[in-house]
């Protein structure tokens, strides 16, 4: 009977570890969100966030010098975000790009050669987003610190992880950005991943 006590208090703790860990990660969550999940990926280079209100946005245009904006979630005119955040490109000169990617499905080939070809024509620094700032942008993060930037593969990857929001497990519709980069971490240079 004790073993038995010893399990049930022992199961009891992985619990209560677990909740806690759950608590501190939606924590987290909760407040990346709020701060809009802005990060530097290379200091006045290039910038990564979710969709974000207008006043943010324009102070992030202005302290940051913000000479292009990709948007991966593609051109939205009908969406009051995306005709905003069009209205303060224009008024501040910043160059709007609009890629249109999904968190749920693996990147083309001609997705990822389309982004690459962008990145090397648009003036820096950039912002780039999607909805939340994890999925799609970590990978776009993540293809720019392994192509351009040729950071190893653990720099580059770490893009794709809960700092950020993003959950790698298979079993996630938005695991399909880590098998993207999975696919292209050959061609990206790191060829026995």
């Amino acid at each position: 009977m004790a073993r038995g006590g010893q399990m049930t208090r022992w199961a009891r703790r992985v619990g209560y570890v677990a909740l806690l860990g759950l608590a501190a990660a939606g924590t987290y969550a909760g407040w990346a969100y709020a701060n809009g999940n802005f990060h530097t990926v290379v200091e006045g280079e290039l910038y990564r966030s979710a969709t974000l209100p207008s006043e943010q946005l324009r102070d992030l245009i202005a302290s940051r010098g913000i000479r292009t904006i990709i948007n991966l979630r593609g051109p939205s005119e009908d969406a009051s975000w995306y005709r905003e955040e069009a209205k303060i490109a224009e008024e501040h000169g910043v160059r709007l790009i609009d890629l249109t990617w999904s968190a749920r499905y693996e990147l083309t080939d001609e997705q990822v050669a389309t982004y690459l070809a962008t990145l090397a024509d648009v003036p820096r620094p950039i912002l780039m987003h999607c909805r939340s700032g994890v999925d799609r942008t970590g990978l776009a993060s993540a293809i720019y610190l392994a192509a351009v930037k040729k950071a190893d593969e653990f720099t580059a990857e770490a893009q794709l992880s809960v700092l950020f929001g993003h959950i790698s497990l298979p079993f996630l519709p938005f695991y399909a950005m880590d098998e993207t980069f999975e696919r292209l971490e050959p061609s990206l240079g790191y060829p026995d991943s």
